[in-house]
């Protein structure tokens, strides 16, 4: 898959790059898609919610009321779920929300999500760019060129420029990442993935090294 080279000023280049289609036009795995978003989200969460239960509430030593005489039920302790200030009845505890996937379900997960973008036409190349000092107009100015003004852009480099870093950084809807970084939530939350000219091949090695690694082992 051959895409276009853009300028900063929005203009196409004459350059070309080429995406590898074993990464960026294979069939979608929905599934593992799936599988792999909610392990993302799920690893996020702190499972550090708690409520008291029947036997962790304070008081409920002492006998409420006399036994007879009052015509009410003869209620037992004060802890008790039904009354105002006791346990709660199967409340959160803290626990551990992790979901695991194999590596090569994590890696079919990744160009899944880039294969979707791609067949949406939603990845753009970029020419690399960097700026003398952070300025967060410059890299409006370049947004607006490539006419993605308002979308939910991420936007891979291939190693972290600080001054490009801070100019982007109080955009909003614009996510900089270094490109063998992003996950396939990160990629299917952008509604635009848009490459710096030298960040692809970073992006494409990291699929093979991780396949050498799992051969190796």
């Amino acid at each position: 898959m051959k895409l276009t080279i853009f300028k900063t000023d929005g203009t196409a280049s004459k350059n070309n790059v080429d995406l590898n289609d074993a990464i960026f036009a294979i069939e979608p795995n929905e599934t593992v898609l799936y599988e792999d978003v909610r392990r993302i989200l799920a690893n996020r969460r702190q499972g550090t919610a708690k409520t008291k239960e029947r036997s962790e509430v304070r008081g409920g030593g002492k006998k409420a009321y006399k036994q007879k005489g009052t015509g009410m039920a003869r209620r037992g302790t004060l802890r008790s779920p039904l009354l105002k200030g006791g346990g709660t009845v199967f409340g959160p505890s803290p626990r551990t929300y992790t979901v695991r996937l194999t590596k090569k379900a994590k890696r079919l997960a990744r160009k899944s999500a880039l294969s979707l973008k791609a067949s949406e036409e939603n990845i753009k190349v970029v020419e690399n760019f960097t700026f003398e000092e952070p300025k967060t107009k410059s890299i409006l100015q370049i947004i607006t060129a490539l006419e993605l003004t308002g979308k939910k852009i991420l936007l891979l480099v291939a190693n972290v420029d600080k001054n490009v870093l801070l100019s982007g950084r109080n955009i909003p809807g614009l996510t900089i990442t270094e490109a063998n970084k992003p996950t396939s939530y990160d990629i299917l939350n952008a509604e635009v993935i848009l490459f710096m000219d030298d960040a692809v091949p970073v992006l494409e090695s990291t699929f093979f090294e991780d396949k050498i690694e799992e051969e190796a082992a």
